[in-house]
């Protein structure tokens, strides 16, 4: 299993228009090959900073199933025009977990 680690910085005033079309996005990543889980966290100190947490069970899945296909593309066009630079994703697994 693996985490992708979306980093968002979105354009000010833009927040709570980004919030709401990501929600209209989960359907897409609900049916995407391999993906068990989607979260959007907020920044507290900086709130126009977001962080997307989606689960899959391969690399593959998100790097060459999700991002070439017809739905990558609607969730960008869903949610891109709020960004304020491109973002930054990683990938982690988890290697210890306390509770």
């Amino acid at each position: 299993m693996y985490t992708e680690v979306a980093t968002i910085n979105v354009k000010p005033g833009t927040e709570e228009e980004f919030i709401a079309n990501v929600q209209k996005a989960v359907p897409l990543f609900k049916n995407a090959k391999g993906c068990t889980s989607m979260e959007l966290q907020r920044g507290v100190e900086n709130p126009g900073r977001f962080r997307l947490l989606v689960g899959w069970k391969t690399l593959e899945n998100h790097n060459v199933d999700f991002r070439q296909s017809p739905d990558f593309q609607a969730w960008r066009a869903l949610v891109g025009h709020y960004f304020a630079g491109p973002p930054e994703v990683e990938h982690t697994t988890s290697v210890s977990k306390a509770f």
